[in-house]
Protein backbone atom coordinates (compact mmCIF):
# COMPACT_ATOMS: atom_id res chain seq x y z
CA UNK A 1 0.00 0.00 0.00
CA UNK A 2 1.48 3.48 -0.86
CA UNK A 3 1.18 5.77 1.88
CA UNK A 4 3.00 9.75 2.18
CA UNK A 5 5.66 8.12 3.97
CA UNK A 6 6.92 5.86 1.31
CA UNK A 7 6.62 7.97 -0.76
CA UNK A 8 9.39 9.92 0.65
CA UNK A 9 7.73 12.12 3.22
CA UNK A 10 8.20 11.20 6.98
CA UNK A 11 5.55 13.49 8.31
CA UNK A 12 6.27 12.12 12.00
CA UNK A 13 9.20 13.28 11.50
CA UNK A 14 8.68 17.09 10.42
CA UNK A 15 6.52 16.90 13.68
CA UNK A 16 9.57 15.64 15.88
CA UNK A 17 11.08 18.26 14.23
CA UNK A 18 8.75 21.33 15.47
CA UNK A 19 8.57 20.12 19.41
CA UNK A 20 12.25 19.85 19.39
CA UNK A 21 12.92 23.61 18.41
CA UNK A 22 9.93 25.05 20.21
CA UNK A 23 12.17 26.17 22.97
CA UNK A 24 14.59 27.72 20.85
CA UNK A 25 12.73 29.69 18.47
CA UNK A 26 10.69 30.91 21.66
CA UNK A 27 13.87 31.80 23.08
CA UNK A 28 14.24 34.53 20.10
CA UNK A 29 10.80 35.87 20.64
CA UNK A 30 10.46 39.68 22.08
CA UNK A 31 7.44 41.47 23.62
CA UNK A 32 5.98 41.96 20.37
CA UNK A 33 6.01 38.66 19.45
CA UNK A 34 1.69 37.78 19.25
CA UNK A 35 2.00 34.10 17.94
CA UNK A 36 3.22 30.79 18.61
CA UNK A 37 4.92 28.39 17.12
CA UNK A 38 2.57 26.12 15.13
CA UNK A 39 -0.01 28.53 13.99
CA UNK A 40 -0.94 29.09 10.18
CA UNK A 41 1.12 32.79 10.69
CA UNK A 42 2.93 34.63 12.73
CA UNK A 43 1.75 37.98 14.11
CA UNK A 44 3.56 40.79 15.36
CA UNK A 45 2.58 43.91 17.00
CA UNK A 46 2.89 46.93 14.93
CA UNK A 47 2.90 49.41 17.12
CA UNK A 48 5.56 51.85 16.99
CA UNK A 49 5.16 54.77 19.14
CA UNK A 50 8.86 55.38 19.89
CA UNK A 51 9.10 56.53 16.37
CA UNK A 52 7.08 59.11 14.13
CA UNK A 53 6.94 57.81 10.63
CA UNK A 54 7.83 54.35 10.91
CA UNK A 55 9.04 52.49 7.69
CA UNK A 56 9.35 48.79 7.45
CA UNK A 57 12.38 47.32 5.41
CA UNK A 58 12.49 44.05 4.41
CA UNK A 59 14.64 41.97 2.58
CA UNK A 60 14.90 37.67 1.64
CA UNK A 61 18.42 36.05 0.72
CA UNK A 62 19.84 32.43 0.98
CA UNK A 63 23.45 31.55 1.30
CA UNK A 64 24.06 30.19 -2.28
CA UNK A 65 26.82 27.21 -3.02
CA UNK A 66 28.11 28.06 0.68
CA UNK A 67 25.72 25.09 1.77
CA UNK A 68 28.29 22.87 -0.42
CA UNK A 69 31.35 23.63 2.25
CA UNK A 70 28.87 23.09 4.99
CA UNK A 71 27.84 19.04 3.33
CA UNK A 72 31.96 18.01 2.75
CA UNK A 73 32.68 19.49 6.32
CA UNK A 74 29.40 17.88 8.28
CA UNK A 75 28.79 21.16 9.98
CA UNK A 76 25.59 23.12 9.91
CA UNK A 77 25.69 25.37 12.97
CA UNK A 78 26.88 28.20 11.49
CA UNK A 79 25.02 28.18 8.08
CA UNK A 80 21.94 29.55 9.59
CA UNK A 81 24.14 32.45 11.34
CA UNK A 82 25.34 33.25 8.07
CA UNK A 83 21.64 34.03 6.80
CA UNK A 84 20.36 36.16 9.01
CA UNK A 85 23.54 38.62 9.61
CA UNK A 86 23.46 38.53 5.56
CA UNK A 87 19.75 39.56 5.53
CA UNK A 88 20.44 41.92 8.70
CA UNK A 89 23.24 43.80 7.00
CA UNK A 90 21.02 44.18 3.84
CA UNK A 91 18.77 46.14 6.06
CA UNK A 92 21.22 47.87 8.03
CA UNK A 93 22.45 49.49 4.90
CA UNK A 94 18.88 50.82 4.61
CA UNK A 95 19.02 52.46 8.31
CA UNK A 96 17.02 49.77 9.39
CA UNK A 97 16.82 47.56 12.64
CA UNK A 98 15.80 44.24 12.37
CA UNK A 99 12.04 43.14 14.34
CA UNK A 100 11.69 39.41 12.51
CA UNK A 101 12.74 37.06 10.73
CA UNK A 102 11.54 33.58 8.53
CA UNK A 103 12.89 30.75 7.55
CA UNK A 104 12.51 28.20 4.53
CA UNK A 105 14.47 25.05 5.28
CA UNK A 106 14.03 22.19 2.19
CA UNK A 107 15.60 18.71 1.76
CA UNK A 108 15.29 15.78 -0.03
CA UNK A 109 14.76 13.46 2.95
CA UNK A 110 14.36 15.31 6.55
CA UNK A 111 17.12 14.51 9.14
CA UNK A 112 16.10 16.04 11.96
CA UNK A 113 19.58 15.96 13.62
CA UNK A 114 20.88 18.41 10.94
CA UNK A 115 18.07 20.77 10.70
CA UNK A 116 17.74 21.21 14.02
CA UNK A 117 21.45 22.29 13.81
CA UNK A 118 20.58 24.95 11.00
CA UNK A 119 17.73 26.14 13.25
CA UNK A 120 20.26 26.46 15.98
CA UNK A 121 22.47 29.09 13.74
CA UNK A 122 19.24 30.53 12.72
CA UNK A 123 18.73 31.00 16.73
CA UNK A 124 22.08 31.96 17.64
CA UNK A 125 22.23 35.07 15.17
CA UNK A 126 18.61 36.36 15.51
CA UNK A 127 19.12 36.56 19.26
CA UNK A 128 22.50 38.53 18.74
CA UNK A 129 20.68 40.84 16.20
CA UNK A 130 17.65 41.00 19.20
CA UNK A 131 15.93 40.06 16.15
CA UNK A 132 12.29 37.54 16.78
CA UNK A 133 12.30 34.27 14.86
CA UNK A 134 9.24 34.26 14.38
CA UNK A 135 8.24 31.91 11.52
CA UNK A 136 9.36 29.34 9.16
CA UNK A 137 8.59 26.42 6.64
CA UNK A 138 10.25 23.20 6.06
CA UNK A 139 9.66 20.88 3.10
CA UNK A 140 10.40 17.62 2.17
CA UNK A 141 10.45 17.24 -1.27
CA UNK A 142 12.11 13.45 -2.46
CA UNK A 143 13.61 13.39 -5.41
CA UNK A 144 14.62 17.18 -5.48
CA UNK A 145 17.91 17.34 -3.42
CA UNK A 146 21.03 14.85 -3.37
CA UNK A 147 21.31 12.70 -0.28
CA UNK A 148 22.49 14.77 2.75
CA UNK A 149 21.39 18.33 1.10
CA UNK A 150 19.40 21.01 1.77
CA UNK A 151 18.70 24.49 0.81
CA UNK A 152 18.38 27.25 3.09
CA UNK A 153 16.51 30.94 2.64
CA UNK A 154 15.49 33.79 4.47
CA UNK A 155 12.96 36.20 5.15
CA UNK A 156 13.86 39.84 7.56
CA UNK A 157 11.43 42.65 8.20
CA UNK A 158 13.01 45.45 9.76
CA UNK A 159 12.05 49.32 11.07
CA UNK A 160 13.27 52.65 10.52
CA UNK A 161 12.53 56.20 10.89
CA UNK A 162 11.35 57.60 7.59
CA UNK A 163 13.47 61.05 7.84
CA UNK A 164 16.76 58.09 8.85
CA UNK A 165 16.15 56.16 5.59
CA UNK A 166 20.03 56.27 4.28
CA UNK A 167 20.82 56.76 0.51
CA UNK A 168 22.62 58.38 -1.91
CA UNK A 169 20.49 61.87 -1.44
CA UNK A 170 22.85 63.44 1.24
CA UNK A 171 26.01 62.13 -0.27
CA UNK A 172 28.29 64.59 -1.38
CA UNK A 173 31.85 65.41 -3.54
CA UNK A 174 34.50 64.78 -0.64
CA UNK A 175 32.70 61.86 1.37
CA UNK A 176 34.71 59.73 2.88
CA UNK A 177 34.25 55.73 2.55
CA UNK A 178 35.62 53.69 5.63
CA UNK A 179 35.39 49.89 5.26
CA UNK A 180 34.46 47.57 8.25
CA UNK A 181 36.76 43.88 8.11
CA UNK A 182 34.86 40.87 6.85
CA UNK A 183 35.63 37.64 8.09
CA UNK A 184 36.32 36.21 4.92
CA UNK A 185 33.90 35.00 1.93
CA UNK A 186 30.75 35.91 4.29
CA UNK A 187 28.37 34.39 1.69
CA UNK A 188 29.31 35.26 -1.70
CA UNK A 189 32.16 34.26 -4.46
CA UNK A 190 31.78 30.45 -3.29
CA UNK A 191 31.18 29.14 -6.92
CA UNK A 192 34.63 30.75 -8.21
CA UNK A 193 36.46 29.57 -4.98
CA UNK A 194 34.81 25.87 -5.12
CA UNK A 195 35.92 25.81 -8.72
CA UNK A 196 39.09 26.84 -8.27
CA UNK A 197 40.37 25.25 -4.92
CA UNK A 198 39.13 21.88 -4.62
CA UNK A 199 40.18 20.39 -8.01
CA UNK A 200 43.58 21.14 -6.12
CA UNK A 201 43.00 20.34 -2.17
CA UNK A 202 40.80 19.17 -0.04
CA UNK A 203 38.46 20.60 2.54
CA UNK A 204 40.23 19.27 5.09
CA UNK A 205 43.95 20.14 4.11
CA UNK A 206 45.49 22.49 7.14
CA UNK A 207 46.85 25.81 5.56
CA UNK A 208 49.44 27.63 7.98
CA UNK A 209 48.43 31.14 6.68
CA UNK A 210 45.16 30.51 7.22
CA UNK A 211 45.79 29.35 10.86
CA UNK A 212 43.17 26.30 9.91
CA UNK A 213 41.17 24.03 7.52
CA UNK A 214 40.67 24.89 4.11
CA UNK A 215 37.03 23.93 4.85
CA UNK A 216 36.97 26.05 8.41
CA UNK A 217 38.40 28.93 6.48
CA UNK A 218 35.21 29.00 4.04
CA UNK A 219 32.81 28.37 6.64
CA UNK A 220 33.93 31.59 8.16
CA UNK A 221 30.37 33.30 9.46
CA UNK A 222 29.06 36.16 7.48
CA UNK A 223 28.97 38.68 10.79
CA UNK A 224 26.58 41.49 11.46
CA UNK A 225 27.64 44.56 11.54
CA UNK A 226 24.53 46.34 13.81
CA UNK A 227 26.41 46.39 17.09
CA UNK A 228 28.94 48.65 15.64
CA UNK A 229 27.03 50.75 12.97
CA UNK A 230 23.66 51.18 15.30
CA UNK A 231 24.81 53.79 18.02
CA UNK A 232 26.37 55.94 14.66
CA UNK A 233 22.88 55.78 13.14
CA UNK A 234 21.53 57.08 16.08
CA UNK A 235 23.63 59.52 15.43
CA UNK A 236 23.09 60.51 12.42
CA UNK A 237 26.51 60.32 11.62
CA UNK A 238 26.38 58.05 8.60
CA UNK A 239 25.33 58.93 5.18
CA UNK A 240 24.98 55.76 3.53
CA UNK A 241 26.29 52.51 4.19
CA UNK A 242 27.06 49.80 1.05
CA UNK A 243 27.31 45.88 2.21
CA UNK A 244 29.39 43.99 0.48
CA UNK A 245 28.19 41.24 -1.49
CA UNK A 246 28.16 39.43 -5.26
CA UNK A 247 29.42 42.44 -7.20
CA UNK A 248 32.15 43.11 -4.66
CA UNK A 249 32.97 46.80 -3.44
CA UNK A 250 32.65 48.79 -6.30
CA UNK A 251 28.98 46.71 -7.84
CA UNK A 252 27.64 46.72 -4.08
CA UNK A 253 28.48 50.67 -3.33
CA UNK A 254 27.90 52.37 -6.48
CA UNK A 255 24.07 51.25 -5.93
CA UNK A 256 24.44 54.55 -3.48
CA UNK A 257 26.52 56.98 -5.75
CA UNK A 258 23.98 59.71 -6.94
CA UNK A 259 24.43 60.38 -10.90
CA UNK A 260 27.27 62.47 -11.39
CA UNK A 261 29.87 61.55 -8.87
CA UNK A 262 32.05 58.50 -8.85
CA UNK A 263 33.86 56.00 -6.49
CA UNK A 264 37.65 56.73 -5.89
CA UNK A 265 38.86 53.36 -4.38
CA UNK A 266 42.56 52.91 -3.11
CA UNK A 267 42.84 48.90 -3.31
CA UNK A 268 46.39 49.34 -1.14
CA UNK A 269 44.50 50.80 1.62
CA UNK A 270 44.30 47.56 3.19
CA UNK A 271 46.22 44.05 2.94
CA UNK A 272 43.90 41.03 1.10
CA UNK A 273 43.08 38.35 3.87
CA UNK A 274 45.13 35.21 2.90
CA UNK A 275 42.19 32.96 1.58
CA UNK A 276 41.22 35.64 -1.37
CA UNK A 277 45.40 35.43 -2.12
CA UNK A 278 45.00 31.56 -2.06
CA UNK A 279 41.77 31.69 -4.08
CA UNK A 280 43.92 34.38 -6.78
CA UNK A 281 47.38 32.07 -6.51
CA UNK A 282 45.24 28.93 -6.93
CA UNK A 283 43.42 29.82 -9.63
CA UNK A 284 45.67 32.71 -11.47
CA UNK A 285 42.25 35.17 -11.23
CA UNK A 286 42.64 38.36 -11.90
CA UNK A 287 42.57 41.47 -10.21
CA UNK A 288 39.38 42.57 -12.02
CA UNK A 289 37.73 39.81 -11.25
CA UNK A 290 38.17 39.08 -8.01
CA UNK A 291 37.31 42.38 -6.98
CA UNK A 292 34.01 41.38 -8.70
CA UNK A 293 32.57 38.69 -7.20
CA UNK A 294 34.32 38.93 -3.43
CA UNK A 295 34.54 41.16 -0.73
CA UNK A 296 38.37 41.11 -0.54
CA UNK A 297 38.29 41.76 3.41
CA UNK A 298 36.18 44.46 3.30
CA UNK A 299 32.44 43.32 4.68
CA UNK A 300 30.38 47.10 5.19
CA UNK A 301 31.04 50.25 3.91
CA UNK A 302 30.35 53.65 5.57
CA UNK A 303 30.12 56.88 3.68
CA UNK A 304 30.46 59.54 5.74
CA UNK A 305 31.26 62.98 6.06
CA UNK A 306 34.40 64.13 6.48
CA UNK A 307 33.54 66.25 9.73
CA UNK A 308 32.62 62.34 11.66
CA UNK A 309 34.98 60.37 10.48
CA UNK A 310 36.95 60.56 13.43
CA UNK A 311 34.07 59.03 15.70
CA UNK A 312 33.41 56.27 13.47
CA UNK A 313 37.21 55.25 13.53
CA UNK A 314 36.81 55.07 17.33
CA UNK A 315 33.42 53.50 17.43
CA UNK A 316 34.38 50.70 14.72
CA UNK A 317 37.74 50.56 16.32
CA UNK A 318 37.02 46.43 16.94
CA UNK A 319 36.09 45.96 12.89
CA UNK A 320 39.47 47.44 11.93
CA UNK A 321 37.87 50.23 10.17
CA UNK A 322 39.88 51.60 6.83
CA UNK A 323 39.61 54.75 4.63
CA UNK A 324 39.37 53.46 1.54
CA UNK A 325 38.53 56.02 -0.84
CA UNK A 326 36.03 58.48 -1.36
CA UNK A 327 33.41 59.84 -3.71
CA UNK A 328 34.04 62.58 -5.95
Amino acid sequence: MNTYKSAGVDIEAGEQLVTNIKPLVKSTFTPKVLSNIGFFGAMFDARFPEYEHPILVSSADGVGTKLKIAFAMDIHSTIGQDLVNHCVNDILACGAVPLYFLDYFATGKLNVGVAEQVISGLVTACRKNNCALIGGETAEMPSMYSDGEYDLAGTIVGVVEKSNILGSDKIASGSVLIGLASTGLHTNGYSLARNVLFPKYDVNQHFDELGTSLGSALLSIHRSYLEPIKPLLEKQQILALSHITGGGIIGNTKRVVPDGLTLEIDWNAWEIPPIFQLIQKTGSVSDEEMRAAFNLGIGMIIIADEKNVDTIMAQCADESPKIIGRIK
